[in-house]
C-alpha cells in the first residue's frame, strides 16, 4: 500500500483531542441522550404533522415500537422499509432500531423483480410500504412477512424491551449491487452508523442550532445515514420533504430558517438553472455527494450563493469516510481528507482506495465469500474506486476499477441491465456503459445486438423490469460487439453512432 493517510486533524478545531466516536454505546442511545436533555426542542417537521418535539419523537417511537413488536418484530429481526420520506417513516425507522431490529431500507423506484430479490434475501418479518403494488409484490413472492403501512396502524403489544442494542449489533442491511449485478446487503452496525454520524458532527460543526432541509430519499445512506442520523446525533432539527423541488427548497430555507442543505450534483445544477443560488445564501453549509460535482458547478454556485460546497466521499459499506474541511480550503474536484477515526490507503499497483475505521461494515448479509473479496482480516475495505492524493493531501477520485455508472447520484451496475435486456426474445448480446451527461453526471447507454426487436419494445420491457434511473437513456442497435481473443467485450472500443 502507498499514500497512507491517518485520520485527519484538519477536521477538528485546534487543540481538540482524538474523539471517542462510540462513547454513546449505540446509535439510538446517542439520540435518547439528546431528547431527554431537552424534550421541548423541535426535531422533525413535515407537511402532515408540522413540528414534533424531542419528547414527541421519543414517545411516538416508543408507541410504534410496541406496534412493531405485536406485528412480529423482535431483537435481530428484519423490517423492510420502502416508502417515501415522511415523519411516519422516520418514526417507524427509529422504533425498529430501538427494538434492536434490523432495518432494510429499499429503493422505492424498484420494480417487482428487484424488490423481490431484496425481500427473499433479507427474509423480513415485517414489510413497511406506502403503496398497494409493493404490498402485492410481497404476497406474489411467497413471503410470510406482515405488511404494514407507514403509520404502522396495528394494535400494539402491552410492553416490549427497548434500547438494548450495542455498538456491535446490526442496525441496517443496505443493499448495493456488485459486479455480478446481484444486489447484496451490507450489514451496518449501530457502531458503524454512530461513528460516521459523530465524525460528521465534529467535522461539519453540526450543532443543536442547525436545521437541515432534507429533500433526499430515505432509502439511500445519503439521506438516511447522513441527513437523518446526523441530525438526530447532533441534536439538531430536520425539515423532511417528500421530493426535491427547487421552489420548495427555497421556501423551506426562508420560512423554516434552515441552515443546512445536502444534495446530489443534479440538484445543485437545477438550483443554478433556476437562478435560485442567491436564495440559499442564508445557509451555513451546503454538502454534495453520491456523484462527482463538476468544478464549473462548484464555482458557479459559489458565485451565485456565496456557498463553497463541501464534497465528501463514502460508500454504502462504509458510510462517509472522507470530506473536504469545514475550516480551510474546500478544493473543487477533490473529496478532501479522511474523517476522524478513518485511515485511508492507495494500493501500490492500482491506486485503488482502501479505508479502515469504525464505520466500515463487518460484511455482507449471508455472503462470506463476497465479504472476503473486499474486506481484509485487518479491517481494510477495498472501494473499487481509483484515487490520487495531491501535494496538500486532498483525495481525488479519478476513476473506477469496476464499471460502476453513477447517474443522478444513484449507482448503476452495467451487468444488471445487460442481464435484463438479454432476457428479451430476439436479443443476442448487450453491452452497457456510462456516457457523460451535463445534468446527471452519466447516462446509461446500451449497445444491443438483436434480431427483429424494435427500440420501443426493448424500452417498454426495460421499463417493466428496472427502476427509471437504471433504464438506458441511449440505446443503439449494432451488428456485433468488439471482443478480444478471449471473447471479452472491449467496452472502451464501443463508439456512439454519429
Amino acid at each position: 500500500m502507498t499514500g497512507h493517510l491517518l485520520p485527519s486533524e484538519r477536521h477538528l478545531p485546534p487543540g481538540t483531542a482524538a474523539p471517542d466516536l462510540l462513547g454513546a454505546g449505540s446509535l439510538t442511545n446517542s439520540w435518547l441522550d439528546r431528547w431527554r436533555a431537552d424534550g421541548r426542542r423541535p426535531v422533525l417537521f413535515d407537511d402532515k404533522y408540522g413540528w414534533l418535539t424531542a419528547a414527541d419523537v421519543e414517545g411516538r417511537s416508543r408507541l410504534i415500537a410496541r406496534r412493531l413488536a405485536a406485528a412480529g418484530i423482535s431483537f435481530g429481526a428484519r423490517v423492510l422499509m420502502s416508502a417515501g420520506p415522511s415523519i411516519d417513516l422516520v418514526l417507524a425507522h427509529i422504533a425498529a432500531l430501538r427494538l434492536g431490529a434490523v432495518v432494510v431500507p429499499t429503493n422505492t423506484a424498484y420494480r417487482e423483480r428487484e424488490f423481490a430479490h431484496v425481500l427473499r434475501d433479507s427474509s423480513p418479518a415485517v414489510v413497511l410500504t406506502d403503496t398497494a403494488d409493493r404490498a402485492r409484490w410481497v404476497q406474489a413472492a411467497g413471503s410470510d412477512a406482515t405488511v404494514v403501512g407507514a403509520e404502522v396502524d396495528v394494535p400494539e403489544a402491552g410492553s416490549c424491551d427497548l434500547d438494548a442494542a450495542g455498538i456491535d449489533d446490526p442496525a441496517l442491511i443496505a443493499y448495493t449491487s456488485g459486479t455480478t449485478g446481484t444486489p447484496k446487503g451490507a450489514v451496518l452496525t449501530h457502531g458503524n452508523l454512530l461513528a460516521s454520524a459523530e465524525a460528521l458532527r465534529l467535522a461539519w460543526r453540526w450543532s443543536p442550532d442547525d436545521r437541515l432541509v432534507l429533500a433526499l430519499p430515505l432509502f439511500h445512506l445519503h439521506g438516511l445515514g447522513v441527513g437523518l442520523h446526523g441530525t438526530l446525533t447532533a441534536g439538531a432539527s430536520v425539515v423532511i420533504r417528500r421530493r426535491f423541488d427547487v421552489g420548495d427548497v427555497v421556501e423551506q430555507v426562508r420560512d423554516r430558517r434552515c441552515t443546512l442543505f445536502f444534495g446530489v450534483p443534479t440538484m445543485y445544477r437545477r438550483l443554478l438553472d433556476a437562478g435560485a443560488g442567491n436564495d440559499l445564501s442564508p445557509l451555513r453549509l451546503c454538502v454534495s455527494g453520491s456523484a462527482p460535482l463538476s468544478e464549473a458547478d462548484h464555482a458557479a454556485f459559489a458565485t451565485a450563493s456565496g456557498q463553497r460546497i463541501i464534497e465528501r466521499y463514502g460508500m454504502t459499506e462504509t458510510v462517509i469516510t472522507v470530506s473536504n474541511p469545514y475550516e480551510g480550503e474546500r478544493r473543487p474536484g477533490t473529496v478532501g481528507f479522511p474523517l476522524p477515526g478513518v485511515e485511508l490507503r492507495l494500493h501500490d499497483e492500482t491506486n485503488e482506495v482502501w479505508v479502515r475505521g469504525p464505520s466500515v461494515t463487518p460484511g455482507y448479509w449471508q455472503r462470506p465469500d463476497a465479504t472476503r473479496e473486499v474486506l481484509s482480516a485487518s479491517g481494510w475495505m477495498s472501494s473499487g474506486d481509483i484515487g490520487d492524493i495531491d501535494e496538500c493531501g486532498y483525495l481525488k477520485i479519478v476513476g473506477r476499477s469496476k464499471e460502476l455508472i453513477i447517474s443522478g447520484g444513484y449507482n448503476v451496475y452495467p451487468r444488471e441491465i445487460e442481464d435484463v435486456l438479454r432476457d428479451y426474445p430476439g436479443v443476442m448480446d448487450v453491452a452497457v456503459v456510462g456516457r457523460p451527461h451535463p445534468e446527471w453526471g452519466e447516462q446509461v447507454t446500451a449497445f444491443v445486438v438483436a434480431n427483429g426487436v424494435s427500440e420501443r419494445q426493448l424500452r417498454e420491457f426495460a421499463g417493466s423490469q428496472l427502476a427509471a434511473y437504471k433504464q438506458p437513456k441511449l440505446l443503439y442497435f449494432v451488428d456485433d460487439l468488439p471482443r478480444n481473443a478471449m471473447g471479452k467485450v472491449l467496452k472502451q472500443e464501443l463508439t456512439d453512432p454519429a
